[in-house]
């Protein structure tokens, strides 16, 4: 498990940018933490690392948008999933076990399709250090 701190959104963006940068193919990344506290800006700083330049939104109600970089990009928001089926139709087990990059927001809520090899981004807040502190915690795979 590492740390790491962050004071502005700058700063977080550049923390996720480096990681980006070190992804490869057939990676999963799993991003957690409160509403507001940061997922898209780490979204966008690691489609930057991948050497995308689209615009990057969070794809709420899409589920899941694609990016086309140094490997292909899918970005995934399961927040509205209610049952596994939704992502199961639309193909979640074929993107996440091929030589794409997959980056899932609120991985935590369907945690069981998961692989164990996925790593774990938890954003968290700290106003007690500042109201733009984040403390990211990066853990490689769970059992």
């Amino acid at each position: 498990m590492r740390i790491l701190e962050s004071r502005s959104e700058e700063e977080s963006f550049r923390i996720a940018e480096e990681l980006g940068k070190k992804a490869k193919a057939g990676e999963i990344y799993c991003l957690e933490g409160e509403l507001g506290v940061g997922k898209t800006v780490f979204a966008k700083g690691f489609a930057k690392g991948l050497g995308i330049d689209a615009v990057i939104d969070s794809p709420t109600f899409n589920i899941v948008k694609e990016y086309q970089g140094r490997f292909m990009l899918y970005h995934f928001d399961v927040y509205r999933i209610e049952d596994i089926d939704e992502l199961l139709e639309i193909g979640f087990e074929e993107m996440t076990g091929g030589d794409a990059v997959c980056l899932i927001e609120w991985a935590s809520r369907i945690e069981e399709e998961i692989p164990s090899f996925a790593k774990w981004i938890r954003i968290d807040k700290d106003l007690d250090k500042g109201f733009e502190y984040r403390k990211i915690t990066l853990e490689e795979g769970r059992a």
